[in-house]
C-alpha cells in the first residue's frame, strides 16, 4: 500500500490529484493536491495526506451544504497545509476547480469554505481551463509598528527597505495576510528569513502568509509569500493573498475600481506564475484569476 493510501485510512482509498495553479506549465505555479471526493476522512487523515504530498495546501470536496448552489456543482471545500488546515487556499481553489471542469464541464461552481461561500467560474481561453474565484467580503486593518519592527526584523529587512508609498497593512478576503512592499526589486528577490522567529509571530497575528509585494507599475507587482505556519517556506503563487492584496490596494487608494492587477510570483523559486485580481466597480470582493494545469504523479 502506498503512503498516500495509507493515509486515508480508510477501506477505500481516496483519489489524490496533483495541479499546479497560476500556470499552464507543471513546473510553474504553486502545485496542490486535490481529492474530489473526500468522504470518510476525518481530519487526521486529511491532514496525513496533506502532510504525505508536502505542497503547500490540499483542497478536500464533499457535498455541498443542503440547499447551496446547484446539485453537483456545489461542494464543502477544506484546505489542508502540511502542518494544519487553513480556512481559504487560492491556489487550491483554482485547482480543484479546473480538475472539476474536466470532468464534469467548465461553468459556474460553489465552494463552502469555513471562511463562506466561495463562487467559483470556469471557462475556456486560447484552449485552456481558466478559473476566477470571487473572494468573500474582505477588510483591511492596521498593524501595530512593535509587530512590523518584528516581521522585517525575522526577515533580516531594515526599515529603509520598505516602501513608504505601501505602507503595512493586514488584509483579510479569506485569510489574514501581512502586507509589507519592498522598495526595491532587489531586495524582494533576496529572500532568507528567521523560520521559527517569523512563524511565532504570524501565530500570534493568526496570519496565514506574508504578502511580500513590489510595485512595477501601477497595475503590476511582483509578489512573494513566506508561510513557515504552513510547514512550507515560501508559497509560489498565493490566490487568498493575491484577493487580500486586492483589497487593500483599492482600500488605500493604490487603484480605482475598476482595475486589473498582475501579480507575478514564482519566478525567484523557478516555478513563474501569473495570477490576476479584477477589481469592479461597485463590488467590494476581489476576483482573483489563473489556469491550472494537470502534475503527473
Amino acid at each position: 500500500m502506498t503512503r498516500e493510501a495509507a493515509a486515508g485510512d480508510t477501506a477505500r482509498a481516496p483519489e489524490i490529484l496533483r495541479y499546479t495553479a497560476f500556470s499552464d506549465d507543471p513546473e510553474g505555479g504553486n502545485p496542490a493536491g486535490v481529492v474530489l471526493d473526500a468522504r470518510g476522512l476525518d481530519d487526521a487523515a486529511q491532514l496525513a495526506v496533506a502532510a504525505g504530498l508536502g505542497y503547500s495546501e490540499t483542497a478536500f470536496l464533499t457535498a455541498a451544504p443542503e440547499g447551496l448552489g446547484e446539485a453537483g456543482r456545489a461542494f464543502t471545500v477544506r484546505y489542508f497545509s502540511p502542518l494544519a488546515e487553513v480556512p481559504f487556499c487560492g491556489h487550491a481553489t483554482v485547482a480543484a476547480a479546473v480538475a472539476l471542469a474536466e470532468r464534469i464541464g467548465a461553468g459556474d461552481l460553489l465552494f463552502a469554505t469555513q471562511a463562506g461561500p466561495v463562487p467559483v467560474t470556469v471557462g475556456e481561453r486560447d484552449g485552456a481551463l481558466r478559473a476566477t474565484l470571487t473572494s468573500v467580503e474582505p477588510r483591511v486593518t492596521a498593524v501595530a509598528d512593535a509587530d512590523v519592527a518584528e516581521a522585517i526584523a525575522a526577515l533580516d529587512w531594515a526599515a529603509s527597505d520598505l516602501d513608504p508609498g505601501l505602507p503595512p497593512r493586514i488584509a483579510y478576503a479569506g485569510a489574514r495576510h501581512l502586507v509589507l512592499a519592498a522598495a526595491t526589486r532587489d531586495r524582494l528577490a533576496r529572500l532568507a528569513y528567521d523560520f521559527d522567529r517569523l512563524a511565532a509571530l504570524m501565530r500570534r497575528l493568526d496570519l496565514t502568509t506574508l504578502q511580500l509585494v513590489w510595485r512595477e507599475s501601477d497595475s503590476v507587482f511582483h509578489v512573494r509569500d513566506p508561510f513557515p505556519v504552513g510547514g512550507v517556506v515560501e508559497d509560489p503563487a498565493t490566490g487568498a493573498a493575491a484577493a487580500a492584496f486586492g483589497a487593500y490596494a483599492r482600500t488605500l487608494g493604490v487603484v480605482s475600481a475598476p482595475v486589473t492587477l498582475t501579480l507575478h510570483q514564482g519566478h525567484d523559486l523557478g516555478r513563474p506564475g501569473v495570477l490576476t485580481v479584477e477589481l469592479r466597480d461597485g463590488d467590494p470582493r476581489s476576483h482573483v484569476s489563473g489556469t491550472a494545469t494537470a502534475i503527473a504523479a
